[in-house]
């Protein structure tokens, strides 16, 4: 097994100009699939609140929720840095709430390090959850969780003023103690900017391909989703025609009497329909291989 991705990992990437691959996952069995494949940065983000429990936004998502994705993912990675999602109001009312609830994600959900939202206004909650001993992840640009006052998920960035403020944001955040920015729906000039300027890696979506590395929604990379195709997303399979199809053969051979066969059944010896104690040649142990999965 190589070794595993650290912070450090990271910003030794950044210094040599290698590409950070991160994706999103919710769960152990996607977090294997994608560890295996080569992830350097598993994200257990709150997008799990639109793409796993189906809401219109990341804004309903609570702790528990985090806490509970979180420990399914680091169960399933071996390699790959495990970040963990700050929902909303589990960091914005105070720096001791905030330091609490990053704790209860390395602690509980076992994730390497937390991510936050926002710019130079949470320095102060990036410097405290620092200081606890837990790198500080930020996020910069279109910010999901202030999707009302963004007046909803558009590109930021695009004017002057609004350049400069996301500029000064990601020094502040540097300053703060962030080991990395994702940079989210920005224009490609600005994370081009932003990337030369600072020292810690830059992580971008729909951000163009100057930052130090990606990151994708694994539901969007796999194609699970149809009728969401926003341009910074590129399919790499089309996993819902696959599964719609694989469930449509299953329930027409449920139906037609074909599964389950004779290879996917068990055969044992002659039946007791009354118990009987007298006979102690009778096994009473199940003979055969491992059961699998039961539901």
């Amino acid at each position: 097994m190589k070794d595993t991705v650290t912070i450090h990992t990271l910003q030794r990437y950044k210094n040599a100009g290698q590409k950070i691959c991160m994706v999103t996952a919710y769960d152990a069995t996607f977090a294997r699939i994608l560890d295996e494949a080569g992830a350097d940065v598993l994200l257990v983000g709150d997008s799990l609140g639109m793409v796993v429990q189906g809401h219109d936004s990341t804004l309903p998502v609570t702790m528990d929720q985090m806490v509970y994705h979180a420990r399914a993912v680091t169960r399933g990675a071996r390699r790959a840095h495990v970040v963990g999602d700050l929902p909303f109001m589990s960091y914005q009312n105070s720096v001791e709430e905030a330091v609490r609830n990053a704790g209860r994600l390395v602690s509980e959900g076992g994730v390497s390090s937390v991510k936050l939202e926002g710019g130079a206004e949470f320095a102060d909650v990036i410097e405290r959850i620092s200081r606890a001993s837990i790198p500080v992840m930020g996020h910069l640009g279109l910010t999901p969780q202030s999707v009302h006052k963004m007046g909803g998920y558009v590109v930021q960035g695009r004017d002057e003023e609004a350049a400069q403020r996301i500029f000064a944001d990601a020094i502040a955040l540097e300053e703060a103690g962030c080991y990395a920015i994702v940079l989210e729906g920005v224009p490609l000039e600005l994370a081009r900017t932003i990337t030369s300027r600072l020292t810690i890696p830059t992580i971008g979506i729909g951000a163009g391909k100057h930052c130090d590395g990606q990151v994708l929604v694994c539901y969007d990379l796999f194609g699970l989703n149809p009728s969401f195709k926003p341009k910074f997303v590129k399919r790499y399979a089309n996993l819902y025609e696959s599964m719609h199809g694989a469930a449509q053969a299953y329930f027409s051979e449920v139906r037609g009497g074909q599964f389950p066969d004779e290879e996917h059944s068990f055969r044992g010896g002659a039946i007791r329909l009354v118990s009987s104690n007298d006979d102690p040649s009778v096994e009473r142990e199940e003979k055969g291989g491992v059961y699998g999965v039961p539901v």
